[in-house]
């Protein structure tokens, strides 16, 4: 048998309509906001309208009925454009939506889901802590049960979309108990916005992804109905590793998008850019560095793509999805290096995309897991270490 990774018909008439939203409607506008580190309301309300915070949820619960490879299409074709949209997009549907979806109950879905699938609401995921990094099983914030409540508190770090205007809920993982190992019991909760004793930081000023929403959670004796645990009590840390691995393709998606995009202003750059005379795209040394870079956006998708498909057979994936992240982060980064120098100066002026790249690229090494970190879930798949 031979793979075929050309997509079905739906599938290639949302690249186009996502393609076009992207040139259309991000691309103008999209520096300003970034400039001005705000947070794209309208945009991201207009990317709702057409289904996008949808795509992988069934109909029954206001989705599209797709799946979690036509997000991962949607995510690189934004992506090929600005990043700042891209990480909304992917946060609100794997992150914020997709906890709820998999693990939620049947009140918790009819409460959250209609909304967060139409983009009219935005769902964040309180994992991450000031002091655990890709520690992640180090939580310190803390839920006890008392008078049919839980009663929270600690503080979350680098926590996306938890302070926006369409912000509504937060899911954070807490302590609630010491497992029978005497290790920690987390489990997950949610948070709505506005509850009181929940205080959301302002936006941290960060290197890139400017317009996207970035902030600190603190919870000083935040209580909220028992009813609003997700899943199993005690479960919550297993069940966000879980879902970070499905975030990791979505995450290796829109790393190719941006290593994609590198290109597209590369080669468009080459052609109209003039020294001595000639278009430098003349020049061979532009012409192998653009060549390498449209080899790594290649590559990079075809290791998601394998990651998605393993995925949606129901096939253990995990280390597909740590293969796809780890070289689509690190090949992006090294497109974003080669797009600014065949740009030269005007590379590193902010008017131009590549400069925003540049700027972006980096995160996708730390974010969801480090590079680091996905080099040890490979060999621990390997039986190296184990």
């Amino acid at each position: 048998m031979v793979l075929d990774y050309r997509l079905d018909t739906e599938t290639e008439a949302l690249r186009t309509m996502v393609r076009e939203f992207a040139n259309e409607v991000v691309r103008p506008q999209i520096g300003a906001f970034y400039e001005a580190d705000e947070f794209p309301t309208a945009i991201v309300r207009q990317m709702g309208e057409l289904g996008l915070f949808g795509l992988p949820f069934p109909e029954e619960h206001g989705g599209s009925g797709g799946d979690y490879f036509t997000l991962c299409v949607a995510l690189e074709e934004l992506a090929r454009v600005d990043s700042s949209v891209a990480i909304t997009l992917e946060a609100g549907v794997s992150l914020g939506a997709m906890p709820i979806f998999r693990f939620g109950t049947e009140e918790q879905k009819k409460e959250w889901l209609p909304r967060l699938c139409a983009g009219e609401a935005l769902g964040a995921f309180g994992l991450t802590e000031a002091g655990g990094g890709s520690d992640a099983g180090s939580t310190r914030t803390t839920a006890r049960l008392e008078d049919g409540h839980w009663v929270i508190n600690g503080s979350k770090a680098f926590i996306t979309n938890s302070g926006t205007d369409l912000t509504e809920l937060v899911t954070v993982t807490a302590v609630t108990g010491t497992k029978p190992d005497g290790g920690k019991e987390i489990s997950a909760i949610i948070v709505p916005s506005g509850t009181p004793g929940f205080t959301v930081g302002q936006r941290y000023s960060k290197v890139g992804w400017n317009a996207s929403d970035t902030r600190e959670l603190s919870f000083t004796d935040v209580r909220v109905p028992e009813e609003n645990l997700v899943g199993e009590r005690g479960r919550g840390y297993a069940q966000f590793l879980s879902i970070l691995d499905e975030g990791r393709i979505a995450i290796a998606a829109l790393a190719v998008g941006l290593a994609q995009g590198c290109v597209d202003e590369s080669v468009a750059y080459a052609a109209q850019r003039e020294a001595f005379g000639t278009p430098i795209g003349r020049n061979q040394a532009i012409q192998f560095m653009i060549a390498d870079m449209e080899v790594r956006a290649s590559t990079a998708r075809l290791a998601y793509y394998r990651a998605a498909e393993k995925m949606l057979r129901g096939e253990p994936f995990k280390r597909e999805a740590a293969i796809a992240k780890l070289y689509s982060s690190e090949m992006a980064m090294e497109n974003a290096r080669y797009a600014t120098q065949v740009h030269g100066g005007y590379g590193f002026m902010n008017e131009f995309p590549v400069a925003r790249f540049y700027r972006d690229a980096k995160i996708l090494e730390i974010g969801e897991g480090t590079s680091e970190v996905q080099r040890m879930l490979i060999a621990r798949s390997l039986g190296v270490g184990a």
